[in-house]
């Protein structure tokens, strides 16, 4: 496992539920972190309460709904960097309405595949090139165990999308200390997941943390279950 003092951290998502609870382990490990949320005011006590422990902690803002709040947080992001992210965990993810087979909307489609995978790979594209200039970074691509459930079709299909990225991406991350992998967090009773879920949010953890503290051998292309590595 590798140590990530100082190093600049992006959690998307970090308001609540897995980004929520990411950002404070990679803080806690001395990361330098960058929560990010639709609105400041979704992390500003999270930012208050890790301050106060003496961790550098800064906010960006933008509905990745929305191409040009994309645009911003990029942007935004490489000014408090200077450039220089080594970890982007891709969190944030929204979950379409249960609905009967056959009448999933287009803008289910549409707001599930920025969301959960056209946002992802353009926070990718604009990081990538710079940690490999560099030789060193860590992404983590957070997917879904979802199978077999046509109700939930946008949002499975987003997140089958967001896998192939990785998985295409492997042969330009090859032989460097560039690694990207996903993350599945499990069926965790979160806003997107639901009261009826089986695991507690803080499950996730230590798991969650496993694909940002890789060593370079371990290499990209990677599926990793936090549940796997829960403690109970």
């Amino acid at each position: 496992m590798i140590t990530i003092e100082n190093r600049w951290a992006l959690v998307t998502g970090a308001s609540r539920g897995v980004g929520f609870r990411v950002a404070q382990a990679l803080a806690s490990k001395g990361a330098k972190v960058i929560l990010h949320s639709r609105s400041k005011s979704g992390t500003a006590e999270l930012l208050q309460q890790l301050r106060l422990k003496g961790c550098t902690v800064e906010q960006v803002e933008g509905d990745l709904k929305d191409a040009k709040a994309l645009d911003s947080v990029i942007e935004d992001v490489k000014k408090i960097t200077d450039g220089k992210l080594d970890i982007l965990y891709n969190n944030a993810a929204i979950m379409t309405t249960y609905r009967d087979i056959y009448t999933v909307t287009v803008d289910e489609y549409q707001s599930s595949f920025m969301v959960n995978c056209v946002a992802p790979a353009k926070l990718c594209d604009a990081f990538v090139p710079g940690m490999l200039e560099r030789n060193f970074g860590r992404i983590v691509n957070v997917t879904s165990g979802i199978s077999d459930q046509p109700q939930l079709m946008a949002y499975s299909c987003s997140k089958a999308a967001l896998d192939r990225y990785v998985r295409d991406m492997l042969p330009t991350l090859a032989d460097s200390d560039v690694l990207m992998n996903l993350m599945d967090p499990g069926w965790l009773r979160t806003d997107l997941g639901g009261e009826k879920a089986p695991n507690d949010p803080d499950s996730v953890l230590p798991g969650a943390l496993v694909p940002v503290l890789l060593d370079q051998k371990e290499g990209s292309g990677q599926l990793y279950c936090a549940q796997d590595y829960r403690v109970d």
